[in-house]
């Protein structure tokens, strides 16, 4: 197993695992708070996820063509070029649906709570297909590379 393949499936490994992470600790645990103290936390949230999470998708997808083009005339070939592709679509799902949700729930005020409840929830349950996309990817890559 060469570096890289122990670089992409750790990073990988780590954004599913924090994507996971939003969706099964964090979003409840938020649910559990007072109506202005979830929109501050929501909007917390959204600035700061939403800063990182580009560069972190980019470098995802850039090592998962560089694992496939490595792979070209391997058994691996497929599948990687398969996770690539969902990696792929995950980031335009993300663009088209979750960016534009995200933005406006990083400017709510905690006195719009009527709106960022809406808002949240709507990313949530898009922010669950994001996850079973990336899961999907995640096992596709693993399995690619271990063999």
């Amino acid at each position: 197993m060469s570096m890289l393949d122990i670089a992409t499936i750790v990073i990988i490994g780590l954004m599913v695992g924090n994507e996971l992470t939003v969706s099964l600790f964090i979003n409840p645990a938020m649910q559990q708070l007072e109506p202005g103290a979830r929109a501050k936390a929501v909007s917390l949230f959204a600035r700061s996820l939403g800063r990182v999470m580009p560069f972190w998708y980019s470098a995802c997808l850039i090592l998962l063509i560089a694992e496939t083009v490595l792979r070209k005339a391997q058994a691996a070939f497929a599948p990687l070029l398969t996770a690539s592709a969902l990696w792929a679509a995950t980031i335009l799902f993300s663009v088209l649906l979750l960016v534009p949700i995200n933005n406006r729930m990083s400017a709510l005020q905690p006195d719009d709570s009527p709106q960022w409840v809406v808002e949240h929830q709507r990313w949530e349950n898009l922010h669950r297909l994001r996850i079973l996309l990336l899961v999907v990817a995640m096992i596709l890559v693993v399995h690619s590379l271990l063999r």
